[in-house]
């Protein structure tokens, strides 16, 4: 089996039975040339190039990302995305490879140069993608054994993110991004409403934000739950009278922004949970 490119000391393309095959394997390009034999013994991990228009836009990309890839750092990008595979149960495609790489590439460099960024999604990603967030958590602790530097934690969830993306079709991202943005604005709702909230260690706190999301889920799917009990709805709107406002607020928000008819049952609920966050 011979060689067509190499693209790296890691990173070699060959034809295998009329399709283009990259192989990565630690010292596999090394030394080597177009027509060499590929040392099988070193593949850690091929991947089957589309036939399409688009082959040569992949190749360039490759050229690009692995060019200075040291054996380190494709180590520490296999390793990162197998633990990734075994806490998501899934196997990615070479897409994620090349972008993570690449992403790490930058985060090494700019580590060692003190530039430090930050991720405004962090706070969503720990806590609506906590697999995710584990799997970055993770890489942080992979980078510092392999490459022996200690990465800022907010790049947890930066890593994460491209977990997340590579498990979603365009659909299912836009679908997600509503869910999170409908829960971050609920909970702004109520935060500007009583100027605080619980802490978010607290258990209230949390099962606020889940029942958010399952609600938020609803709203984007345009599934109606619950009945309409007016006794129920009578109690908390007499009862619990802030709260039941703030919940009129969000009704407003959901059915200005999504067209969405929140039932008297919805209502009961997230006042319910509006209200301990005010106990808290």
């Amino acid at each position: 089996m011979k060689i067509e490119r190499v693209f790296n000391n890691n990173v070699v393309q060959i034809q295998e039975q009329q399709q283009e095959v990259i192989l990565m394997g630690r010292g596999l390009g090394f030394q080597k040339k177009t027509g060499d034999e590929v040392n099988l013994d070193k593949v850690e991990k091929r991947f089957i190039l589309e036939q399409s228009d688009s082959d040569q836009d992949m190749s360039m990309v490759l050229s690009r990302v692995y060019q200075d890839l040291t054996s380190d750092e494709l180590n520490l990008v296999l390793r990162i995305i197998e633990y990734g595979q075994e806490v998501l149960g899934k196997t990615f495609e070479m897409a994620l490879y090349i972008v993570l790489t690449d992403h790490l590439q930058y985060t090494i460099s700019r580590t060692r140069q003190g530039i430090t960024l930050q991720n405004p999604l962090a706070w969503e990603i720990r806590k609506f993608y906590p697999k995710e967030y584990q799997i970055g958590q993770k890489a942080l602790e992979l980078i510092k054994e392999i490459i022996g530097l200690d990465i800022e934690e907010a790049e947890a969830s930066s890593i994460a993110l491209h977990f997340i993306n590579a498990q979603k079709d365009g659909e299912q991202i836009e679908t997600n991004h509503q869910i999170t943005q409908i829960v971050v604005n609920c909970l702004e709702i109520v935060r500007l409403h009583f100027g605080q909230l619980a802490a978010e260690d607290s258990v209230s706190y949390n099962r606020f934000v889940t029942h958010l999301q399952y609600f938020a889920q609803r709203v984007v799917n345009g599934r109606v739950q619950g009945q309409e009990d007016d006794f129920l709805y009578e109690q908390v709107q007499a009862n619990y009278q802030e709260a039941f406002v703030c919940t009129q607020k969000i009704k407003e928000y959901i059915q200005s922004r999504y067209h969405f008819e929140m039932s008297k049952d919805e209502q009961v609920y997230l006042t319910i949970h509006i209200q301990r966050q005010n106990q808290d």
